[in-house]
């Protein structure tokens, strides 16, 4: 391997929830692909303040907010009829279960959720 894409996947990180299926997903089809990444579990490790702002700049509060979800569900609807950018970062960073899951980070690129086939496209093998 050459150390360029040795480089390349090293910085490679993979944010989550290690018991989400869509997580799960996301993490057999890397190591199947033998791709490396660090792996950042929202419960243990805490949201990355700096990644968050960066995904919801990028994608918007709307769809980094996963507003299906059962902790979406428990949101006070006081909070849900006010959300805006800065709002949906606290909201996110008191409870990282409502973040739409994964948020694969490489270097300034930022996938959000997963699909085989975009994932296929990113690392073209």
């Amino acid at each position: 391997m050459d150390k360029t894409k040795a480089k390349t996947m090293a910085t490679l990180t993979l944010y989550g929830i290690k018991n989400c299926d869509t997580v799960k997903r996301a993490r057999t089809w890397l190591k199947t692909n033998e791709i490396e990444y660090e792996f950042h579990n929202y419960k243990k490790d805490g949201v990355n303040k700096d990644v968050l702002e960066k995904a919801i700049e990028k994608f918007g509060w709307e769809v980094v907010i996963n507003q299906r979800g059962t902790t979406w569900r428990h949101v006070p609807d006081k909070i849900k009829k006010n959300l805006d950018a800065d709002s949906a970062m606290a909201l996110a960073i008191e409870n990282p279960s409502v973040i739409k899951r994964p948020l694969l980070v490489q270097g300034n690129e930022i996938t959000l959720g997963f699909k085989e086939d975009d994932y296929a496209a990113i690392f073209k093998k």
